[in-house]
């Protein structure tokens, strides 16, 4: 294994999954089961292995904490923001799918609970997941 003289950033991937029902955008969230943020809401995501490519380890985050499975993802963003992570300097590669309707979800993993939430009406978020979901939004209208 490699030994560095200067720490690195960790590397997360976060899953924007969104649909439309009638005339209302519905985006997939899950409820933290474990610290920092426990009990708020946040993008599914989670730590890349080693061993796997970016939208491979979205794909894989999706489906341990929220059971749906997608075949692909599309990359929207990278967020580096020094302190969004309260743990550890954290960077994040965005990614998102539409799906044609609001699939059957289930917390799992490290996820407490799965959801789907009106765009218009979300709940307390972790982290900067917020304005990321704002900032998708914004520009993919």
């Amino acid at each position: 294994m490699y030994t560095y003289k200067y720490p690195r950033p960790a590397l997360t991937v976060d899953a924007i999954v969104h649909t439309q029902k009638s005339d209302q955008i519905y985006i997939l969230l899950i409820q933290r089961g474990i610290e920092p943020y426990v009990g708020k809401w946040a993008l599914p995501g989670g730590f890349v292995n080693m061993d796997e490519l970016l939208e491979t380890g979205c794909i894989r985050e999706l489906k341990e904490e929220t059971g749906l499975v997608v075949e692909s993802m599309k990359q929207f963003k990278t967020f580096d923001a020094v302190h969004r992570d309260p743990r550890h300097r954290t960077i994040s590669v965005v990614y998102s799918a539409q799906i044609n309707n609001l699939a059957e979800v289930k917390g799992g993993d490290d996820a407490s609970n799965a959801k789907w939430f009106p765009v218009s009406n979300l709940p307390e978020m972790a982290f900067d997941h917020e304005d990321i979901i704002k900032e998708f939004f914004r520009n993919n209208n």
